[in-house]
């Protein structure tokens, strides 16, 4: 885990990184959010280790354990803040792997 070496990283990519995105969707969709969607990408580490049930579902709690999920987390509680505060149209998935060019292949 990446972030273990390097929180910093992680904090400014996915939670300062997203406050900017939020701010710009927010200031480009005033007056006009009634098409827009900021649809958010997270990740099912939000939610901490699986369980033994084998899965985790919408309501499951946040239970992050490192500091990338912590950021992650942090983020989608900064989006859904945005939509209760603002009114911004929003989704957030959160997947479980997204393929990209840093990802460990054990992850494949």
């Amino acid at each position: 885990d990446r972030s273990i070496s390097n929180p910093m990283e992680f904090i400014m990519t996915n939670i300062v990184g997203t406050v900017n995105l939020l701010n710009a969707a927010r200031e480009n969709w005033k007056g006009k959010m009634q098409d827009k969607l900021f649809y958010h990408i997270s990740t099912d580490e939000v939610y901490g280790s699986l369980g033994l049930e084998g899965k985790f579902v919408e309501t499951t709690p946040y239970d992050p354990r490192s500091p990338y999920s912590a950021s992650k987390a942090s983020s989608d509680h900064l989006v859904r803040a945005y939509h209760h505060t603002f009114g911004l149209p929003i989704v957030i998935s959160n997947c479980s792997n997204n393929y990209g060019p840093y990802q460990f292949p054990e992850k494949l």
